[in-house]
């Protein structure tokens, strides 16, 4: 083990592991199935890593994840969130009980959903999140849940079944069961239904770079991510700033807040480059044209927004030891505030294309 690093005296690490400017909390067991190389991470208590590679990522308590683990830079994975064998993410976001199965690429996406380890929402085995286009662009970021009603742990489940995909950028209500084996190539906006995507008919047509169809689709679904992201960072810097018990989880605070700022740049850049380049089939000309600047201009200036006077009177009376508990036990206006105050700012953010 190598310098910069912070280390709870009772936690386990196995032989094998090279660890660096990292933060393991109190309970943290390293490398219990094969090797582990962690890097700037910050776990809190209990956080299981059982082999694998993991940069630049946020584990809050009883994170884990399993052997073959492929894990980088603004991935945060919340309490009791995690996944089984050979998983890879980067700037992915479980918020908590969010469990992955085996088998899986799971890149730029938000997923929340569900109350406990036992009502969560859940990935199937061999699932893909496909972020990149045959434009080879990126703004394909996609929403499984959302984050002014996710962080309040009250939702139902969403379920997509194992040797399937979804194709980004979209939207996935909560409630959602996406049947196994087939690729979900559109938003399911609608909560508590079963998608059984239809399987593409064959076919070989011309193909010309930089045409896009569903051009407002894209721009929108980019608008409510990048939305999301800010909210999570203002729920962050108003409520999870209060549950902060010690350095380890001073430690988790800070790379989630780093980790969120790398999201949100890294969406910036990546709906910049498709502004500058997608035409509407038959027109020619890039999207945004003189726009981007007034885009980039908005994002630049910080978020000007109260946090709900009644859910922040509830939570300063909260048992600051114990977060899961503190959010489950919030009154019914309480949560309405909280989604309310988030909601506003995806909203702003989705405003900004008319």
């Amino acid at each position: 083990m190598s310098d910069g690093n912070n280390i709870s005296r009772d936690a386990l690490i196995h032989p094998g592991c090279r660890i660096s400017g990292s933060s393991i909390g109190p309970g943290g067991v390293i490398g219990s199935e094969g090797p582990v190389v962690l890097e700037n991470c910050q776990l809190g208590r209990g956080v299981k890593l059982k082999g694998g590679f993991f940069s630049g990522a946020v584990f809050l308590d009883g994170a884990n994840m399993a052997s073959g683990a492929h894990v980088r830079a603004g991935t945060i994975l919340e309490e009791e969130a995690g996944g089984a064998h050979t998983v890879g993410l980067k700037q992915t976001v479980l918020l908590p009980f969010v469990t992955l199965g085996s088998l899986i690429n799971f890149c730029d996406i938000l997923m929340a959903g569900g109350t406990s380890r036992k009502n969560h929402s859940e990935v199937g085995s061999s699932y893909i999140h496909f972020n990149f286009t045959p434009n080879q662009d990126k703004a394909t970021a996609s929403l499984v849940g959302d984050v002014p009603r996710g962080v309040l742990l009250n939702q139902t489940p969403v379920f997509l079944g194992g040797q399937g995909g979804l194709v980004g950028p979209a939207r996935i209500a909560y409630g959602s069961v996406v049947a196994a084996g087939g690729i979900c190539r559109q938003d399911l906006l609608e909560e508590n239904r079963l998608h059984v995507p239809a399987a593409p008919a064959e076919k070989t047509v011309a193909f010309e770079p930089g045409v896009y169809g569903h051009i407002d689709r894209i721009v929108k679904n980019n608008l409510i991510y990048i939305g999301n992201i800010r909210a999570l960072k203002a729920w962050y810097q108003n409520v999870r700033v209060l549950f902060i018990r010690d350095e380890y989880d001073q430690a988790c605070f800070d790379g989630a807040l780093a980790n969120l700022d790398l999201i949100l740049n890294e969406r910036f850049q990546r709906l910049e480059q498709f502004a500058a380049k997608a035409c509407p089939a038959g027109s020619g000309v890039p999207m945004f044209g003189k726009r981007w600047p007034e885009f980039s201009n908005h994002w630049k200036t910080p978020l000007d927004t109260v946090a709900s006077a009644s859910l922040m009177s509830e939570i300063e009376k909260a048992d600051k030891t114990n977060y899961i508990a503190a959010i489950q036990n919030l009154s019914t206006g309480a949560r309405a505030g909280a989604t309310a105050w988030l909601q506003s700012i995806v909203d702003e953010s989705e405003t900004l294309w008319n």
